[in-house]
């Protein structure tokens, strides 16, 4: 397992409470972190992060799509650890599965917003603290499904893309800075997304991943602990993948 010091660090995990985000958020408290984990629903977090120590983890209900949410969830991130240094933008949903033509409306505005709008909102409101101290790392959680577009998924697949765009141009904005906004793209895990789509769906990603298998949130969270880590001091606007071999670019 990779071991990288975050000693006094401050990072905000969205998502945190569960998946992929409660992975990143075991591994950077344990390397040293202090951690506020930004979930919609934080009644219920996973085991490996409510067992985290009380003085290094802070939960914070916010929806990362509405502005007042996230400006209300830094401010208390802020109260409590005094600045953020490290966002990893974890929240997502997938959305129900259907073609596009007869792809509901409200269901197709609310996964870009909490998808793309919430990494924007989330970028927004940590960056002027990063730009004044001269430091700060962004990974953005894109997916595979943002590079090739998985059918009967367009607002998902959309949503995926604009946060690799996002990623890209924010990267160039903040390159004179030692400010590194990076994203990762990865093929399927089993987290509870997986309860938004049918089973079919799923089948479909699973074969379409020349490993033969899922993506453990734990091998996300060793690729995203180096790119938000001080170590990665260079690499910015760039995409990393993590798609079992799936990805052709």
């Amino acid at each position: 397992m990779n071991s990288y010091d975050y000693t006094d660090k401050v990072a905000v995990i969205t998502g945190g409470a569960n998946g992929i985000g409660a992975a990143v958020a075991e591994r950077m408290s344990k390397s040293g972190a202090k951690v506020a984990i930004w979930d919609m629903d934080i009644s219920a977090p996973e085991a490996k992060v409510a067992s985290l120590p009380d003085a290094s983890r802070l939960f914070v209900k916010v929806d990362v799509s509405d502005e007042a949410s996230v400006a209300s969830a830094l401010a208390a991130t802020e109260a409590a650890f005094g600045r953020v240094d490290v966002l990893v933008n974890s929240a997502g949903i997938a959305g129900p599965t259907g073609p596009l033509a007869k792809y509901d409306t409200a269901t197709w505005k609310k996964i870009l917003a909490i998808n793309l709008d919430g990494t924007f909102l989330t970028c927004k409101a940590v960056t002027p603290g990063m730009m004044a101290r001269n430091y700060g790392r962004i990974v953005n959680i894109a997916s595979i499904a943002g590079k090739e577009g998985n059918p009967n998924a367009s607002a998902y697949s959309a949503s995926k893309a604009g946060v690799i765009a996002l990623t890209k141009s924010l990267g160039k904005e903040l390159a004179g800075h030692d400010i590194a906004v990076n994203c990762v793209t990865p093929a399927t895990a089993k987290t509870r997304i997986l309860e938004q789509v049918s089973q079919e769906f799923i089948d479909y990603m699973l074969s379409k991943i020349p490993r033969g298998r899922f993506v453990t949130v734990e091998e996300i969270a060793s690729m995203i602990l180096w790119i938000a880590s001080a170590e990665n001091s260079f690499t910015t606007g760039s995409t990393f993948d993590l798609s079992g071999g799936r990805a052709t670019y």
